[in-house]
This record gives structure tokens, sequence and C-alpha cells, in this order.
């Protein structure tokens, strides 16, 4: 089960020197991949009367294509999108963007996608909300056909190319494409298309259930479900080390392959603290 960490950036701020030392030590204690997910803007509450969501206005993100190709050049580690809305985004534009920072990290991206909640930022975009989940599908095929042929012709029910293509094409070809995702549309899709996917539910019967509708989607599709990864997220939180630690043994056990440590909402002061906390958690499950 590979280790990794998910950047901090609600409370990191904007603070670039943050960014490099938190990269080098979650290298340096022995994670293997970071993680970061992405909102392109947050709703004003004071505009948005009622307004629920768990960020807003104030939230701060980072954008993941640009943060991930500094840290290429700074850090081995594998990079991860977990998630990137993407029928948010231009496909043509995403798969440049993702072939760029696939070559900068000589291979080292792992493209994790989502159709996202938030029809704030859908409307800032310029992309329909209400279609979200049908255009995620297509952007997928899509995407890899930019990421393995030298030129396109498409015509789906979004997007159209005549005779286009990318250059310089990625390393990997095609780039990995994990879902994220908690229905069963969701989970339907994973099974067709997912080379891995990020579970939204913990390890119980709800998780049992969504491995059974993956698998029997991937079987459908003509694909081998125990090819699809899954990569469950623990929390540190008010039970510590144990409790994160017996969290992480029942994603052992339900056949996760990676997992990623999150720090954020721990009450930590610096990223000093966040960074303890992490190789606490990589001693701990090194000697285990």
């Amino acid at each position: 089960m590979q280790l990794g960490a998910v950047f901090p950036q609600l409370e990191s701020g904007g603070d670039v020197g943050a960014v490099r030392a938190y990269a080098l030590g979650v290298e340096e204690v022995g994670f293997r991949h970071l993680a970061i997910y992405d909102h392109v803007v947050g709703a004003d509450p004071a505009v948005h009367q009622g307004w629920s969501g768990p960020y807003d206005v104030d939230s701060t993100f980072h954008e993941p294509f640009v943060f991930l190709g500094y840290l290429a050049a700074i850090t081995r580690l594998e990079l991860v999108t977990s998630i990137v809305i993407l029928p948010q985004r231009q496909t043509a534009l995403v798969a440049k963007q993702a072939a760029e920072l696939d070559l900068l990290s000589e291979g080292r991206f792992r493209f994790g996608v989502g159709v996202g909640w938030n029809a704030v930022e859908y409307e800032a975009l310029g992309e329909d909300f209400s279609t979200r989940g049908r255009r995620e599908e297509e952007q997928i095929g899509l995407l890899r056909r930019l990421w393995t042929e030298r030129t396109v012709t498409f015509t789906g029910e979004f997007d159209r190319i005549t005779g286009a293509g990318i250059a310089p094409l990625p390393v990997q070809r095609p780039i990995p494409v994990w879902l994220g995702g908690a229905s069963d549309a969701a989970y339907r899709r994973i099974g067709r298309l997912g080379d891995g996917w990020f579970p939204q539910v913990p390890p119980g019967e709800r998780l049992d259930a969504a491995l059974a509708t993956i698998a029997a989607a991937a079987r459908e599709a003509g694909r081998d479900p125990s090819a699809i990864g899954m990569e469950g997220r623990v929390s540190w939180g008010a039970g510590g080390l144990d409790t994160l630690l017996d969290h992480a043994e029942r994603w052992r056990n339900a056949g996760a392959t990676h997992l990623s440590v999150n720090t954020m909402g721990a009450g930590f002061d610096d990223i000093d603290d966040h960074l303890e906390a992490l190789s606490a958690v990589a001693d701990a499950l090194a000697g285990g």
C-alpha cells in the first residue's frame, strides 16, 4: 500500500516557502506521493444566502497544475490530483496541461478527476453543471486519445476536434486517470473507465457495495476489476496516531493500493507540526 500525503492548502495560505518545506519534508520522511485537490473559485456567502458548502470565497486553494509543476522540479514524489473537477474545464486545454505536467515530472503524474458539487464554480467557468456526469465520461475517452495520438478528429455531445493534436505527447501514454464520486452512476463510470478511484466512504458495508458495483461494471466493459487501484484516506483527528493507524489497517484489509494521510483540520499551528505528525505516521507504518 503506497503512502502519500494531502497538502494542507486550506491552512498554508500563499506562503511559497511553506509549500517547498512541506513537499521536501514529506519526501524526506518516506512518503511516495503528494495529493492536492481543486477549486477554482469560492462562493461569497454574503451573496449566496444560505450557503452551506464546506468552502467559500476565503478558502485557500492552489491551482493544481501550476502547483504540481513547481513540485515536479524540486521532488521525486508521484504527483496526484485528488481531484480536479474535469467537466468545468476545457478538455483539450486539460489534455495539454496534464501532458506538460507528466513531462516535467518524468511520468510521475496520476490524474484524479471528478464532477464536483459547486454550481457557483461551474457558472464562473462557463460550463453546464447539469450535464457534468455525461461530460466527464466523454472527456476521459477524448483525453486518452489526445495523449496517445498525433492527430485527433472527434465529434461528441460536448467537444469537437477536427484534425488536431497536442505536442509533445506525455511520457505516460495515456496518463492514468483515477476517479472520485459517491453515487451508483459514478461507481459504474469508475468500473468502465477508471484506472483507479478515490472512495468517499470508509471501509465497511458501503465500501463493499461500491466495490461490487465497480467490479460488475468493469466486467461488463471487458475489464479486470482487480486492475483498478483504490486510494483510501485517513485523517489526523482527536484519536491521534493510534486511531489513524487503525483506520489505515482497515484500508489495507479492504484492498487499498494507495493511502493518503490528511492533516488539515487537526489544529496544527504551522507546517512543521504537519510534518511531525506525518513523520510519526510513516515511522509507525514502516514498522507495522
